[in-house]
């Protein structure tokens, strides 16, 4: 069993419904309108619900910061990479869109995991890939940090980044990552094309075998001092430079057929 706590991940997880809740527990000393229409929805969906002291709860949640709501949910379970395939493929305005997937190169802080997968529900992320080793697990401290956004994407644990890597290149799937000495800068690239965004660890980057699989290697361009942005601030930064491109009305097709791009699956 695992925990969640506050009140946007307590509320997100009952409503995607994905995973069961076994009770929600509230603070007996909190008593305001938000609080009684998580109640309310509880029992709706037929969770039980108890009352316990803040102090109690404090206990529970291992933090002062469950904001009087905290819930007992069984683990989740992961997909795998194939399964994000199988996902279903968006449209932007009408139109057929491209996917979008999210990976984490043993990003490690909890904050910084939750910031970005809040980010990535946020555009619509088709799936988000994390390693088994050296990533922060789907805490409570993550869902709290996504505002909830955690309950409702679609998350693949995979044992071998480089090797999910591969097999989303083998689907026509370009993997890019994010470096400080990349090239070109990620406003010069086109993103309307199924992409997967590596980004790499707080403050070491990418993984040298990860950055070889890459096919591209963006850079931020830095006006001031200091060389590179926190990951989930540099992640938020490309992933809505995506979602621009992608909005924009499609530019009018060319006689002579575009030349493939070099590196997909190499």
């Amino acid at each position: 069993m695992e925990v969640l706590y506050g009140l946007h991940p307590v509320e997100e997880a009952i409503r995607s419904g994905s995973r069961a809740l076994e009770s929600v527990v509230v603070s007996r000393e909190r008593k305001d309108e938000r609080l009684e229409r998580l109640i309310a929805l509880c029992r709706t969906a037929g969770i039980t619900v108890s009352t316990e002291s803040r102090e109690q709860l404090t206990k529970i949640a291992r933090t002062d910061q469950h904001q009087g709501v905290l819930a007992i949910v069984r683990e989740r379970a992961l997909l795998s990479v194939e399964d994000l395939l199988r996902a279903p493929v968006p449209e932007v305005d009408g139109r057929p869109g491209n996917r979008f997937f999210l990976a984490c190169d043993g990003i490690e802080d909890p904050h910084n995991l939750g910031a970005l997968l809040r980010t990535a529900d946020a555009i619509g992320v088709t799936g988000v890939i994390l390693p088994e080793r050296r990533s922060a697990p789907i805490t409570g401290t993550v869902a709290k940090t996504s505002a909830g956004a955690s309950e409702h994407i679609r998350i693949a644990r995979v044992t071998n980044l480089v090797r999910a890597l591969e097999v989303l290149k083998k689907n026509n799937v370009w993997v890019i990552g994010l470096d400080e000495r990349g090239t070109p800068d990620y406003m010069d690239f086109d993103f309307r094309t199924d992409c997967v965004l590596v980004l790499g660890r707080e403050g070491a980057g990418l993984h040298d075998l990860v950055k070889r699989t890459c096919d591209h290697l963006l850079r931020i361009p830095m006006a001031g001092m200091v060389s590179s942005l926190n990951v989930s601030v540099a992640g938020a930064v490309v992933m809505y430079e995506a979602v621009r491109q992608r909005r924009e009305p499609p530019a009018p097709r060319a006689a002579a057929t575009p030349k493939k791009l070099k590196g997909l699956g190499s």
